[in-house]
């Protein structure tokens, strides 16, 4: 009888899967004696995001495991406009003040995200104050004054301790400008400005470009042509950020699709970033879609299969897509600097509530208990076997 991929991985998988399982109580003190990133340490940073939870609630147990465990950190929302900057004269300086005192104390590598975006802004940014009903789009020349001010203030308070921005994030929606109210109101070279502006306020930080479905091959020769353009006028970007949002019940992205990328990126002089990444294990049925906020599926206990845990051979699957991922990425590790995880552990995901709100995701390496999962042993099999 023919059998599908799926149907031929899970059915191997599962031999392996009860071997990994047998192997892993045994291999856990090894774990606390040296973390993920010591072993990738020669190849690039292994990084993670963190959640306001954790910032916010002082979540000790979170931050020794990362700090164990990774050499880079992000910020999961904390440094969104939104959330940093909710108004033109408030600042929320906490939760990043930590985030950075948290990197210092334990010698890691910070990235900050993101400091322009379309989402996660407040309206106050774009319009006056005369209400929704009759609101009205502010100058190009008043918005360039508080993107400028919202930059200089961020970089240049944190100049020396984060050394890697995420400038620009999801300005292109595959092979044209995204129709933000950054686009509409200053045009195109809103980016110029940005990097600009990023690059005077601190000059010795590196640059990055980060956008979802950037595997896609209208999307990246568009990104391309666009970023040499800016360069050409002598603009500072050092690199692009592929979040990196993966897929298991497809090949979305391929590895070859993956590779071929990395390669193309490198070879149009980019440093190469992995920023946000995750697998998701759940059904979806929009696979073409990235990681765009906007879609909104309708809960349905079909779109929920794992409420009650994830199964042995989807466990299995997952490690092996992971393994999968790692493997190219140390292939390519001449082109990559950082491979960066969105969050730590499966409770902490984005992917719990999007695209479809309420469901119960395992796209990370540590379960909702913060035990490392096979996914993690597979990793450090890499290069230990």
């Amino acid at each position: 009888m023919a059998i599908n991929r799926r149907q031929f991985l899970v059915q191997n998988l599962m031999t392996l899967a009860s071997l990994t399982a047998a192997s892993q109580s045994a291999r856990s003190s090894a774990v606390r004696e040296s973390g993920l990133s010591d072993i990738f340490k020669h190849d690039f940073a292994l990084g993670t995001a963190l959640s306001n939870r954790t910032l916010e609630g002082h979540d000790s147990a979170m931050l020794d495991l990362v700090a164990r465990e990774f050499k880079a950190i992000t910020a999961e929302n904390a440094m969104k406009w939104e959330e940093l900057h909710p108004a033109d004269r408030q600042w929320n300086w906490d939760s990043i003040d930590r985030f950075v005192e948290f990197g210092k104390a334990n010698d890691m590598l910070m990235a900050g995200h993101t400091l322009i975006w379309h989402h996660q802004i407040p309206d106050s940014v774009f319009f006056d104050r005369k209400g929704r009903a009759n609101k009205r789009a502010i100058s190009k020349t008043r918005l360039l004054a508080r993107m400028k001010n919202h930059i200089s203030t961020v970089v240049d308070r944190y100049k020396g301790a984060i050394t890697l921005w995420d400038v620009v994030n999801e300005a292109v929606n595959y092979d044209h400008w995204r129709h933000s109210h950054w686009h509409s109101i200053i045009g195109p070279e809103y980016l110029d400005y940005a990097f600009r502006f990023t690059e005077e306020a601190d000059p010795k930080a590196q640059l990055i470009y980060n956008d979802f479905s950037m595997t896609a091959v209208a999307k990246q020769d568009f990104i391309i042509e666009k970023i040499q353009a800016i360069r050409k006028r002598g603009v500072k970007i050092d690199g692009v950020g592929l979040q990196c949002h993966v897929l298991l019940d497809s090949d979305a992205p391929s590895i070859k699709a993956l590779e071929t990328t990395i390669i193309k990126y490198a070879q149009a002089g980019l440093r190469v970033h992995i920023t946000e990444l995750d697998v998701d294990v759940l059904p979806f049925d929009n696979k073409g879609s990235g990681a765009d906020l906007l879609i909104n599926r309708e809960y349905s206990p079909e779109r929920d299969p794992y409420r009650d845990g994830l199964p042995l051979a989807i466990s299995s699957e997952l490690a092996n897509r992971y393994a999968e991922l790692f493997r190219l990425f140390v292939k390519h590790k001449e082109h990559i600097d950082r491979v960066s995880f969105w969050c730590t552990s499966d409770d902490e995901s984005w992917k719990n509530d999007w695209p479809v709100k309420g469901r119960k995701n395992y796209p990370l390496l540590f379960d909702r208990d913060r035990q490392a999962k096979q996914a993690y042993y597979a990793l450090r099999n890499i290069k230990l076997d």
